[in-house]
């Protein structure tokens, strides 16, 4: 593979463009799920006895030093994490290793204490180890051993989409082994768009091809060209990932699953791709044509090529029966293997990958050292040379540790990776460095997506319903447009409703604070108090039932044109309580939420005041339209930097003097060789350098 120094920036600024979502998206939920006044309040979490602070899994024990609450804490590492996220997005010198460790641990010490997204945590080390360490120095560049640490992203990505895809056929899904699954996965996803509603009134056979389309895009394509040495495949690999995460953001909003895909997606990506339109054109004399050596060489790659896609095509046809029926236009389908043969296909191609990936990862830190070996200078070729060797073990490391996880999927076997690997990947398991993906895969119901719907009440007959601003509940309102914010809460209750678990503490913690009409509570289901019709005096009762919610069919349903869904009562999921009801009082002592103690205030300290005063800026907006905001500025910051480099760029340079316009201009290969031949600064250069000076002065030369 090519140089990867612009797929490497787009990479590291994806990464602090996600860590702006993330950050920005809890730190709006923070009091209603985990405040004082929160469902799960993360004072009651912490433990009795404090341990030293370098012992402890959060920054919470930093609060009693700031004068902080533990709230505030948690606000403040938000506040923090957002800060500087913003300036790695902005400000290209900040994409520094420094800085993405600053972020990875203010992001860990939130994973502790709340839900948040593994993934973001092994992309974010490895974020570490590929962005340039230049803080600490005058000036940060391009480093040989860039390709061996950008190497772990394409690992990671593989690791993800792989075992994504495998997960659905391992787990026995009928609704993936009849080709049913996206029909259903439309409507059963989390938040769903309104043009997942279009998409599903789609024809049978055409989503039944596009359940083969997303089998082969996650299962088939990354075998054959995440690691393949033709780089026009790896661009195909890349373009087919792409278009399949804008498919689900536009069919189930943007999630930071799906931004973090798209990021990582830029590890099959080289220096070439970016450049070859850009580049300046050589003349048509200036061209060189390929020896018969290389035409053989490139007719070769082309006939490797062309196999891949005809063995792509082959698994089409052959795996799910594509067959066309020409007099109705249509196309069907059917899966061509059991449950039992996918997972001997699993045994042999797991160990298969990890061989795959140890070749690739051989062959980058090969090339790598080559290039480290070629530098000129004892002193730079000695440098360069220590610096691969760090990254090096530390990616070797890395590599060793994912195959843990990687290995646990299901349908295979941990057995054969070495107990040594085991070993270190328990003791390091609590800094959550590596992750499992598509393990705990979810069946999709084909009876419809269940949903929680809240019930309140003032006298315990009349009963009026509170929907939530993320999820199904009113089946008239249009499906919502989340975008990269994380809504918790609904995601939390979609889970439950898939699982039918009642007995959760946080929803225990959710009936009590709606039964105290706690603000912070509330506005995470309503923002806009106009919508939740108990905003002037909280419900005396409160139930909760269970419904099967579909998409209507204008076909079919003649009677509900103006309805989005159309609903189906399943069955009672939570019985009706009140604050003094002893079932609710035996739940929160059981849960652990029984008010023991008073809620600790911080101090009055500069801190504090500033943490306050934030919180009652933003209070009473909702988490999508903050996102949207700061989105929206950081897109008008770029558009104006870019609307200035188009003007300074474009105005006339100033004439040239009578010296500078005798000189005859430099062609761009001449001037590249140059830049390169004098890139490493060090003794030996600059000895050449001279010596080239002194031989200009000669007075041979000169003659």
């Amino acid at each position: 593979m090519g140089e990867v120094k612009t797929p490497r920036q787009w990479f590291l600024w994806s990464i602090a463009l996600v860590y702006v979502c993330a950050f920005a998206s809890i730190y709006v939920q923070i009091p209603g799920l985990y405040g004082d006044e929160g469902i799960l309040p993360v004072r009651l979490q912490m433990p009795k006895v404090q341990r030293p602070l370098l012992e402890q899994e959060s920054l919470l024990g930093l609060g009693p030093f700031l004068g902080l609450a533990p709230q505030q804490v948690l606000e403040l590492t938000c506040l923090v994490g957002v800060a500087l996220a913003l300036c790695a997005v902005l400000l290209e010198p900040l994409r520094d290793s420094l800085i993405y460790f600053l972020l990875r641990l203010l992001y860990l010490s939130l994973y502790n204490v709340s839900i948040m997204d593994v993934l973001l945590l092994e992309a974010g080390l490895l974020a570490v180890l590929v962005a340039p360490l230049g803080l600490l120095r005058r000036r940060s560049s391009y480093r040989y051993h860039d390709p061996v640490s950008f190497w772990l992203t394409r690992w990671l990505f593989f690791r993800l989409t792989f075992s994504t895809g495998v997960s659905k056929l391992a787990s026995g899904d009928p609704a993936w082994y009849d080709l049913s699954a996206l029909s259903h996965h439309l409507e059963n996803q989390m938040n769903p768009t309104p043009l997942a509603w279009y998409g599903h009134q789609l024809p049978d056979w055409l989503l039944r091809f596009g359940a083969v389309v997303v089998l082969q895009s996650e299962i088939i394509v990354p075998l054959v060209t995440f690691f393949a040495p033709i780089r026009r495949l790896r661009l195909f690999g890349f373009y087919v990932q792409l278009f399949l995460q804008l498919y689900y953001i536009l069919t189930g909003n943007c999630s930071l699953l799906n931004l973090l895909s798209i990021t990582l997606s830029f590890s099959l990506l080289d220096e070439e791709h970016f450049n070859s339109n850009t580049g300046p054109k050589k003349k048509k004399g200036q061209e060189k044509k390929p020896g018969s050596c290389g035409q053989m060489v490139s007719y070769l790659m082309l006939l490797v090529e062309l196999a891949v896609y005809l063995f792509i095509l082959y698994c089409f046809i052959t795996l799910f029966k594509l067959q066309i029926n020409w007099e109705e236009k249509t196309l069907s389908s059917k899966t061509n293997f059991t449950q039992k043969e996918f997972h001997a296909f699993l045994e042999v191609f797991q160990e298969l990958t990890i061989w795959i990936g140890v070749l690739s990862f051989t062959w980058e830190v090969v090339s790598a050292m080559l290039n480290c070996v070629c530098t000129r200078g004892i002193v730079s070729k000695l440098w360069s040379l220590i610096q691969w060797a760090l990254i090096t073990a530390a990616a070797a490391a890395v590599f060793a540790l994912s195959v843990v996880p990687y290995t646990s999927m299901a349908g295979m076997s941990a057995s054969k990776v070495l107990p040594a690997v085991q070993d270190m990947y328990s003791a390091v398991e609590r800094y959550q460095l590596v992750g499992a993906y598509g393990i705990q895969h979810r069946m999709i119901s084909t009876k419809g997506r269940p949903e929680i719907i809240l019930e309140g009440s003032y006298d315990g007959l009349t009963w009026t319903e509170m929907n939530p601003m993320y999820k199904p509940g009113n089946v008239n309102a249009v499906p919502p447009i989340v975008g990269p914010h994380q809504p918790r809460l609904e995601w939390l209750m979609w889970q439950a409703a898939q699982g039918g678990d009642d007995t959760s503490p946080w929803f225990t913690g959710l009936l009590q604070r709606l039964l105290q009409g706690k603000p912070e509570v509330v506005g995470l289901l309503q923002v806009d108090k106009a919508q939740y019709p108990f905003s002037q005096k909280p419900p005396v009762f409160i139930k909760a039932k269970l419904y099967n919610y579909h998409f209507t069919d204008p076909t079919k349903d003649k009677t509900h044109l103006q309805a989005w869904w159309r609903r189906q009562y399943k069955r009672e999921f939570f019985p009706i309580v009140n604050l003094d009801d002893p079932t609710l009082e035996k739940l929160l002592e059981k849960a652990g939420l029984k008010e023991k103690f008073p809620a600790q205030t911080g101090s009055d300290t500069p801190v504090s005041q500033a943490v306050s005063l934030i919180r009652d800026h933003v209070k009473g907006l909702s988490g999508s339209l903050l996102l949207s905001t700061l989105l929206a500025t950081l897109a008008g910051i770029f558009l104006i930097k870019a609307v200035f480099s188009w003007f300074l760029g474009g105005r006339k340079p100033r004439p040239a003097s009578a010296d500078h316009k005798t000189r005859k201009p430099k062609e761009p290969s001449e001037t590249a060789e140059k830049s390169q031949a004098a890139a490493p600064s060090n003794r030996g250069g600059k000895k050449d350098s001279n010596e080239k000076k002194d031989s200009d002065k000669s007075p041979r030369k000169r003659k």
